[in-house]
Formats: structure tokens, sequence, C-alpha cells
């Protein structure tokens, strides 16, 4: 697997996926356009595997954001290939824009889950995010949408987790 910043030719992939991924839910095409134009408060990133047949290009299987606006810091999206689930995509993604938004002078990183993607909110408490506020019937779909929070700080002082899961002191 390798992680590369997203770029203007991956926005009709990744906005097609969005829509699988996230249905009712999924952002427009032009949301994607408008993130990548702030690259000074955004950093997009796509996860990629080789691809299954020679020469070919590399396979597309997850895509994520981070809005750093010191001190804080917002993932705004991530998705992962369902067939790609649990193979560590999701948290290597997680990992880079937190240390992205740590390079951008955050001390608190935020997102928002639905209340139905318990395997996403597990991933999140592995990293260290804890559920501070609940926004009842947030998402279109009638979901609440949970808020969490990593304190940067907090992270630091307890040992930051690496894309293996590991920590590092």
């Amino acid at each position: 697997m390798s992680l590369r910043n997203m770029t203007a030719a991956d926005i009709d992939f990744i906005t097609a996926l969005d829509a699988q991924l996230f249905g009712v839910d999924c952002w427009p095409r032009h949301m994607f356009v408008d993130e990548l134009a702030q690259p000074e408060t955004r950093r997009y990133v796509i996860a990629e595997v080789p691809s299954s047949s020679p020469g070919g290009s590399p396979q597309i299987v997850g895509y994520a954001g981070l809005m750093c606006v010191a001190p804080i810091g917002d993932i705004q999206t991530i998705g992962v290939l369902p067939e790609f689930e649990g193979r560590g995509f999701a948290r290597a993604m997680m990992a880079e824009l937190i240390g992205e938004a740590g390079r951008r002078g955050a001390t608190d990183i935020m997102l928002e889950v639905s209340s139905v993607n318990p395997r996403a909110q597990e991933l999140y408490r592995r990293l260290g995010f804890e559920h501070i506020h609940t926004r009842r019937r947030y998402y279109r779909d009638g979901s609440d949408g949970l808020i969490m929070r990593l304190s940067l700080t907090e992270a630091d002082d307890a040992g930051t987790p690496d894309t293996d899961g590991k920590e590092q002191p």
C-alpha cells in the first residue's frame, strides 16, 4: 500500500466512490474541487495498492481529507472500498492526517461519524479519539452524528499510534 496526495485528476473517481460508499450523504463533485483548491488549509490523501495486472496502474482503495485551521484540525471525510476494509488503509490515512494536523499547528482534531458505523467508531477510539457530543438525526439517512475529539497534546504525552498500530514514544 502507498499513500499519495489527491490531485484534480482523481476527483471524478473519488466522487463516484464517495457516492458508492455514502449514498445520500455523499459529497457532490464541486465539494472535492473546492477542497483541493485550498491547500493552505486542506490536505487530501489517496491510498493505493499495486495493480493486479503487470504494468497496470495502481488501484485506488481509499481517500481521506483534513481541514486544518490551527489550533483545530478536522477530518473532513474518509472512505475505503468495502473489499479492502480491515486491512489498515483507514488507519494509515488517519495517521498521516493526524501527523499533518500536528505539523500545521493543531492541538485538537475533530471528526464526525455516523452512529450506525461502529467499525469506524472503534478505529477512532483506538486512535485516541473520544466521543464529546451527539448531533441528533444529523445525517440525511436519519442517523446521529457523533462528534469525536483527539487532543494532540494528550496523544503526544501517551505516545502516538503509527500506521502499524504500535505506539511511538
